[in-house]
């Protein structure tokens, strides 16, 4: 079953993207063709196809009052941009919430994708408080963007075509080319899609903010400090908990890294709203840590101030 109000039909380049269509052979079935504009670097991000599974399930459940709450999802295998399906399994159809799971995979393609459980439920009456502040950091008009040119010293990286669709801003925490000491993984970025994707009333579409959680590598770069050796972040998975509407179309993504041990790291995110403040979001993930040129011995295994073996 599908419901107008859950069908992307926006005019941003994201929404268009989260325009699923049901299969008629086959029910629970959808399908959508995922743009190359998405890979981050060479397959689409594991936030946006989680946001693509949640919009599958969205419209199988057919019930926009019960709003997401939660969403987690395992990235078992690569699913490259082109035609997709999402078979969605609806776990429990309840008067007040709902779960459904559904698997994105590439059609034709019988590898194992990425699965995401995901709970809805409407409003209901409970307590109120927020154990979280938003940090104080520059509005993202005083913030250096992640597109200005490098320092002349400094080699440029190929570029992702994710980051085309998506500007960040740097609001706490160093640049990974600058020296030094790191004491922390705090760091903070702000987040916006050059298209927002804005629904009808002047929020964000909370599937934005789903693909925006699962961008929280930087919290492990900057813990480690200068002179780490090359290393990429692939998502073992990502949990989202959704709490308000955003209404701005900057997110400031407060990031930590909380451990990281036996080529794996656990990051966490919260995703604030400037114009309340507000915590739209919660996010937390396992990466598994890969290095083109092998995994670190000895003292480079361990962040700078540990490696200068003076503390800093």
């Amino acid at each position: 079953m599908t419901t107008a109000g859950y069908r992307h039909t926006g005019t941003s380049a994201f929404a268009r993207q989260m325009a699923v269509e049901p299969d008629p052979a086959r029910p629970g079935r959808y399908r959508v063709e995922v743009d190359a504009r998405w890979n981050c670097p060479v397959v689409p991000q594991g936030g946006v196809m989680s946001a693509l599974a949640v919009a599958a399930m969205q419209a199988e459940l057919g019930r926009p009052d019960q709003r997401l709450r939660s969403a987690t999802t395992v990235y078992a295998g690569q699913v490259p941009a082109g035609p997709v399906v999402v078979d969605v399994a609806v776990l429990r159809r309840g008067r007040s919430m709902s779960q459904a799971s559904a698997t994105v995979r590439a059609a034709g393609g019988d590898g194992p994708g990425h699965t995401t459980v995901a709970v809805f439920g409407a409003d209901r009456g409970g307590f109120e408080f927020t154990d979280l502040a938003m940090p104080a950091v520059p509005p993202p008009e005083a913030c250096p963007s992640f597109r200005d040119p490098r320092p002349p010293e400094v080699p440029e990286r190929p570029g992702f075509p994710f980051w085309d669709q998506v500007e960040g801003r740097a609001a706490l925490g160093n640049a990974p080319w600058e020296h030094y000491v790191p004491t922390s993984s705090e760091c903070a970025h702000w987040y916006r899609f050059d298209e927002p994707p804005v629904r009808d009333d002047g929020t964000l579409d909370p599937l934005a903010v789903v693909a925006l959680c699962d961008l929280m590598p930087s919290s492990v770069g900057q813990r480690m400090g200068p002179g780490t050796p090359e290393w990429y972040p692939p998502s073992a998975d990502l949990t989202v908990h959704l709490f308000e509407d955003a209404r701005s179309e900057w997110l400031l993504a407060h990031l930590r890294a909380r451990r990281a041990t036996a080529g794996y790291a656990s990051v966490e995110a919260a995703l604030w709203d400037p114009t309340g403040p507000a915590l739209v979001a919660h996010a937390t993930q396992v990466m598994v840590l890969t290095f083109p040129d092998g995994p670190p011995t000895g003292d480079a295994r361990l962040p700078y101030d540990q490696r200068r073996g003076d503390g800093g």
